[in-house]
């Protein structure tokens, strides 16, 4: 490993210093600093006390210079930002962190990290570990040298990110990243030493180097004698044993044909690509003179797969959960509850997993999973994104049909354009096999007395009647069993609506639901009631219409055109047959007034179409309405006439007025396709997934267009970090010539108005093998079971065609912790071994207001907080009975408040982000006593709660706490013991200060 500053020049602003600033840096005093504010200036003198600037731009410190830097107070908080400079891991020079021997050289060869000291005081340093890994060393310092560093002995913990008093001071926070700062606690006073590194990857690396020598895991082995650790032996057995068996010859070599079989076999996420070019690589030095054959010796192949399969994101990853260079049981067990989210954990589900991901016989006989298997369970489903719980029907389908959106097709028929494209059955059977719950018929007279569907007056080609209903016949229920809406738009005289009769009463039996409805309900059956049953939707005859035959108006699809043209010229009738009359019953065709005529009048039964255009309208102008309406009514939205080319709307818009059937054209691919199958995507893809409370509930009261928080609704904050990708592909339009690319990733948030939202990363010059990213998001969602979230991974540098791969998923289906999102092409297929690797967090916002930044208070006044009002509605009786919930949702609100806000405080005393969970709380004091001196310790748990009142006292000796385990089970089945808890954890030594924190906790 070479040394930093041969890896990227550390770019930094050229800084003015005066005569007098200089003056008042000598005369002031800095009480407890570790070092002076004092730096010499350079040889040329400043004239006349002129400004003498210090350009650092191009300085060069050599290793083993002692020489303090010039200008290395920075004080100018308005400085420019650093230069982004690019990642060494995407530098195919630079040799990839593969182990802890990796981390261990790059931090003996030094690093430039910027030392933040109170009063946002930042000092450029050179940081070095001794070559015995006994110490921690800096320079220059005004100090001695020999005060100058910490003994790796002192050292209490490592944490990650900006979590210390100095890291979360407001002056500072938006001037480094959180994935840059981290902070080394040391000493018996828990001390700390703030660090920021220019990227996020020497954070990582420092972190792991130091992780790794304070956990024992190293001693103070030099890195050559690294390689002899436990985990690298058996890793080390197992490619050996790898090997060995693809030695057909037994030479001790492999030519570049068995080592791209043997790579297929222990690693198939490798491209073949990838292999050669590695493989030649490596030979090319090899066989420069051409008399020997290029083939890998056992010690070239270990460094070959290293190199090739170890991804340092998830190396760093699992050596801060790792006891060694490996996890256990226990470690395991850790990861999977505290970061993964994970609940009712045991240690049979471990072994459970290493047994499936662990290649080596040696660790699954063991329990131990290696980097190798810790990332192919990263990798697996298991760590999918996507909430497992979504993957089959897990919502209440007992409710009216009204309070589901419902997936629907627009003018099914169709496979192509609007205007002279095909039409074929096949149309029914993709969007039924993709989830449809609703298709569309358009009947027109067609020869033989056999009706036909086509789209009237166009050039599209026709099919007829019966195949397309044999079609939806046959795949209706293959996907889902959940009841599918038929739409019927009957262009069609009587003799031909006779043959339609006995076409879907014959073909369709007993599943066609034909039950009148009831006149004493007020709502829709149900999904599950309806379970197997097709619905016909279409016009029908007034219930005192006696004859065969009557007239019904044919003004169904209600756009603005048909507004003007029924006001100018009346309504158009057509005739209908009372047998296809009878079998509408649930879903009659009416047509649209405005809300207050449909609240006046209009039937349960009944409902409306309305174009997209005319129902976009309404929602600006009126969304309380839209939404109250749909919360008893069936409401169906098409695409304007004008779309011929079957292009789509965005659903979001009428979903967020609760509109259940918004048909779009399935088969055109896009934007708004992402989001009918991501919404789709939850609920078992059954096509029927359940609206957010507040678009059902009769008393509630909801408008999309609300920037104030949703009353019953808690606001959420979405944490998001974008790590890395893997083998990204090259546009599938692109005009470029070669594979490269320049890969970023855009992050969307689809919802109500105030939600939506939209993030990117940085660009990734020439990698889309494995670039990474390293880049933190947070997004705040007002009403989560509406919102969408959106991942697309695009090429900044394109030629023709930018689009590389998606994922759409609801927030609801968001599984937190490291995820792996499989991407798909914009027609929905899955685009190979292309993912993005991510880290997911969800939080409250506290009180429901906006959300705290890092480094702010806390804590709210109650004038603050945003309470839940209640609407007047001017009849006094009912204000009058609700009034009296107003005070204990004020009481509610406070409880959340400060329940959140001491969460947070205990959060920040351990050390860790405002997105930590209580569990990951744990496991910071279960470290910290595994480095404690201390002897004895009292563990009491005191219940404030008046239920609960009296306290849980364990007097415990500190070997009785030293496992994390141990002590992560003893804290955790103490707070559980109660469904309302607020009580204090106080934690008492000979060293009281290291821990004595509040705890307010809630456990619904």
């Amino acid at each position: 490993m070479c040394s930093y500053f041969s890896m990227c020049k550390a770019i930094q602003p050229s800084i003015a210093i005066t005569s007098a600033d200089m003056l008042d840096q000598n005369g002031s005093s800095d009480t407890g600093s570790e070092e002076s504010d004092h730096t010499p200036q350079p040889s040329s003198p400043s004239q006349n006390g002129n400004v003498v600037a210090a350009d650092c731009n191009n300085l060069v410190v050599p290793e083993d210079s002692s020489l303090p830097r010039r200008s290395s107070l920075i004080k100018d908080r308005k400085r420019t930002s650093r230069k982004k400079t690019v990642s060494f891991t995407t530098m195919p020079q630079e040799k990839k962190i593969a182990n802890a021997s990796d981390c261990i050289t790059f931090m003996q060869a030094g690093s430039e990290l910027i030392k933040v000291r109170s009063q946002s005081r930042q000092y450029h340093r050179i940081f070095t570990i001794d070559d015995d890994l006994s110490v921690l060393r800096w320079h220059p310092t005004s100090k001695k040298p020999i005060k100058a560093k910490i003994s790796i002995d002192q050292i209490k913990e490592v944490r990650v990110g900006k979590n210390t008093e100095t890291l979360r001071n407001r002056e500072i926070a938006g001037d480094f990243s959180e994935d840059c700062a981290f902070s080394i606690i040391y000493g018996d006073n828990y001390d700390s030493l703030d660090l920021v590194a220019n990227t996020p990857d020497e954070a990582n690396i420092w972190v792991t180097g130091l992780t790794c020598l304070i956990g024992g895991n190293l001693g103070n082995k030099a890195p050559d004698s690294m390689e002899t650790s436990h985990e690298l032996d058996m890793r080390d057995r197992w490619l050996k044993q790898m090997f060995s068996g693809a030695d057909n010859e037994r030479s001790g070599r492999l030519d570049e044909f068995e080592v791209i079989q043997l790579m297929k076999k222990i690693n198939q996420g490798v491209t073949t690509c990838k292999i050669k070019q590695k493989f030649k690589e490596i030979t090319l030095n090899k066989c420069k003179d051409g008399s020997s054959r290029p083939a890998l010796a056992f010690q070239d192949f270990l460094e070959f797969f290293k190199e090739i399969s170890t991804r340092p994101e998830i190396y760093f990853l699992l050596v801060r959960y790792a006891s060694c260079e490996f996890l256990t049981t226990d470690d395991l067990l850790i990861f999977l509850e505290a970061e993964q989210g994970m609940t009712g954990v045991t240690k049979d589900k471990c072994l459970e997993l290493i047994n499936r991901f662990e290649p080596s016989e040696e660790g699954k006989v063991k329990g131990h999973l290696g980097i190798d298997g810790f990332t192919q369970y990263l990798m697996s489903i298991e760590c999918d994104i996507f909430d497992h719980s979504h993957r089959t029907v897990c919502q209440d389908m007992t409710q009216s049909l009204s309070h589901y959106f419902i997936a629907s097709a627009h003018n099914t028929y169709l496979i192509e354009d609007q205007l002279k494209g095909p039409s074929s059955a096949e149309g029914y059977i993709r969007a039924l096999q993709r989830g449809c719950r609703s298709v569309e018929l358009d009947c027109w007279d067609g020869p033989s007395d056999e009706a036909i569907i086509y789209h009237g007056h166009t050039l599209t080609s026709k099919i007829s009647f019966k195949s397309a209903i044999e079609a939806i016949n046959e795949h209706a229920f293959t996907v889902s069993q959940y009841p599918v809406i038929v739409n019927i738009e009957n262009h069609c005289c009587p003799d031909q609506q006779r043959y339609m009769v006995k076409c879907l009463t014959s073909t369709f039996g007993d599943k066609l639901y034909r039950d009148p409805p009831k006149e004493d309900k007020h709502f829709l059956p149900s999904p599950e009631e309806l379970k197997g049953k097709i619905i016909l939707k279409g016009k029908k005859l007034r219930k005192e219409c006696q004859d065969d035959e009557g007239e019904v108006t044919d003004e169904d699809e209600c756009t603005d055109n048909d507004r003007k043209k029924i006001k100018r010229d009346g309504f158009k009738k057509i005739t209908l047959i009372k047998e296809l009359s009878d079998l509408i019953t649930i879903c009659k065709s009416v047509r649209f007034e405005d809300f207050h005529e449909s609240a006046q009048n209009q039937k349960y039964w009944e409902m409306c179409s309305l174009s997209e255009g005319v129902a976009n309208k309404f929602a600006n102008i009126c969304p309380e309405d839209f939404v109250n309406h749909t919360k008893r009514f069936l409401t169906r939205i098409h695409p304007n006439t004008i779309r011929v080319d079957s292009s789509n709307y965005n659903p979001q818009d009428l979903w967020n007025c609760g509109c259940q059937i918004v048909a779009l054209n399935y088969q055109t691919p896009g934007l708004m396709m992402d989001l009918y199958e991501g919404r789709f995507q939850q609920n078992g893809c059954c096509g029927y997934v359940l609206k957010p409370a507040v678009m059902r509930e009769e008393i509630a009261y909801f408008s999309a267009n609300t920037k104030e928080m949703i009353p019953g609704v808690s606001t959420q904050i979405l944490h998001m970090k974008i790590i890395s990708g893997q083998q990204f592909p090259k546009p599938k339009g692109s005009g470029a010539k070669g594979d490269v690319i320049d890969p970023y990733v855009s992050m969307e948030i689809f919802g109500i108005p105030a939600d939506c939202a939209e993030e990117r990363t940085k660009t990734v010059q020439h990698n889309g093998y494995n670039p990474l990213f390293d880049e933190s998001f947070e997004f705040t969602v007002n009403l989560p079971e509406l919102a969408l979230v959106r991942f697309v991974v695009l090429d900044d540098d394109y030629i023709g065609d930018e689009f590389i791969g998606q994922y759409t998923i609801p927030f609801e289906c968001l599984q937190p912790g490291y995820r792996h999102i499989r991407l798909l092409s914009n027609t929905g297929e899955i685009l190979g071994n292309a993912s993005l690797f991510v880290h997911i967090a969800i939080t409250n916002r506290r009180g429901g207001g906006k959300a705290t930044k890092r480094g702010m208070s806390v804590k709210k006044s109650r004038r603050q907080r945003e309470y839940t009002n209640l609407r007047v509605v001017n009849v006094k009786c009912i204000d009058e009975t609700f009034k009296v919930a107003i005070q204990p949702l004020r009481e509610a609100t406070d409880l959340r408040e400060n329940v959140q806000t001491t969460m947070t405080r205990f959060k920040e005393m351990c050390g860790l982000a405002s997105i930590a969970n209580i569990k990951q709380c744990i496991r910071v004091l279960a470290t910290r006593l595994q480095t404690s001196s201390i002897d004895n310790l009292v563990l009491m748990l005191q219940m404030k709660d008046k239920c609960y009142q009296g306290s849980m006292i364990h007097r415990l000796n500190t070997d009785q706490l030293r496992s994390t385990g141990k002590f992560y089970n003893l804290v955790a089945t103490s707070w559980m013991k109660s469904p309302l808890y607020l009580g204090y954890i106080v934690i008492v030594g000979e060293k009281k200060h290291w821990l004595k924190g509040l705890v307010a906790f809630l456990v619904i």
